[in-house]
């Protein structure tokens, strides 16, 4: 299984055998502080660090098994440019609703009658995203595992853009409770690897990871997963266009406009100037103007795709899933502005 990872292209490195755990470091690492970058038994073909050593190199593959064939396989997800959605099914006491679904209010009007596991909290996510539950996705691999609980692997389709791996629990990033992401920083128990406890094993009909869906991106962006992506080349500084009115009512225009004025203006500064700050104010105030019915979302969506392009050409994936968490969290709240025509 580490070799057929390997040639999925997908790092590896070996879990201490029937556990999750990466395999101990040697002596001299467990007993001496250091970065793993620094680590000379990773550059001696080591496996000290965990997915720190993780490799693609089938003869340094061969070799670590060989030493022990009982290893499990890990798989580091960053650079693999794998996002995996690690659903839960542990028995706790269920928080307070506003800790299910961080950045989202559940009102009183949403029943949680049954919800027990991340299974619950994640199909509740989709839901209100007018999506179906990802731990229903036949179209990518999903691994079972021996907890009950469910890794639903994704190809991250613009590696440019970099995810960061969290718990369910943390109080500061999280996509949902007990829902955890693994991506950069982290790594994921491999297919078919066997523990104490159990074997991981694929379920449905994939094999192999599909792309993310946007949808899933968006919520990750909102969610604070984003930790860095590839800079765009600075655009020249040019004289900022005024967006061309459409058919929007006139009150919803004069709400919108400046506010694309504002994501417009960036264009002539390259960074530092709020941009993705002033695209999510405007796209989640469009959202509530769609909701209300003063705005076509086809025509939302042009306008604020027109404004961020200017203003950051060659970033369209990140304007998109910008545009997109911020119309669908924006609807949740219908806006009526003042003096409609």
């Amino acid at each position: 299984m580490a070799r057929w990872c390997a040639s999925a292209g997908w790092p590896v490195h070996p879990l201490t055998p029937r556990q999750k755990t990466p395999a101990a470091n040697c002596d001299h690492c467990r007993e001496d502080r250091h970065n793993p970058a620094d680590c000379s038994c990773i550059a001696g073909g080591g496996w000290c660090h965990g997915f720190h050593a993780a490799t693609t190199s089938h003869d340094r593959i061969d070799a670590w098994w060989t030493t022990n064939p009982r290893f499990g396989v890990g798989v580091s997800c960053g650079p693999a440019d794998l996002v995996v959605i690690d659903v839960d099914a542990h028995h706790a006491e269920v928080p307070h609703r506003r800790r299910l679904l961080p950045g989202i209010a559940i009102g009183p009007q949403v029943t949680l009658t049954g919800l027990a596991t991340g299974f619950d909290t994640l199909a509740l996510l989709a839901a209100l995203r007018h999506r179906p539950s990802p731990a229903d996705d036949e179209t990518t691999l999903r691994v079972r595992t021996p907890s009950g609980g469910l890794h639903i692997w994704y190809r991250n389709k613009t590696p440019e853009i970099r995810y960061r791996s969290s718990t369910g629990s943390s109080p500061k990033t999280a996509l949902a409770w007990q829902v955890d992401v693994r991506s950069d920083g982290g790594y994921i128990v491999g297919p078919a690897t066997r523990t104490t406890a159990g074997t991981y094993l694929p379920v449905g009909p994939a094999r192999m990871p599909a792309p993310l869906p946007s949808w899933l991106a968006a919520e990750l962006t909102r969610t604070g997963h984003v930790v860095s992506s590839r800079p765009a080349e600075p655009p020249a500084a040019v004289p900022v266009p005024r967006t061309p009115r459409r058919r929007a009512h006139k009150a919803a225009e004069r709400i919108l406009e400046p506010l694309l004025q504002q994501v417009t203006a960036c264009g002539a500064v390259p960074q530092g100037v709020g941009f993705t700050e002033k695209l999510n104010r405007a796209a989640y105030t469009a959202g509530g103007l769609v909701r209300a019915g003063h705005l076509a979302e086809s025509e939302a969506r042009t306008l604020l795709q027109e404004a961020a392009n200017r203003a950051r050409p060659g970033q369209e994936h990140r304007i998109l899933v910008v545009i997109d968490s911020a119309l669908s969290a924006g609807a949740q709240h219908p806006f009526h502005p003042k003096g409609r025509s």
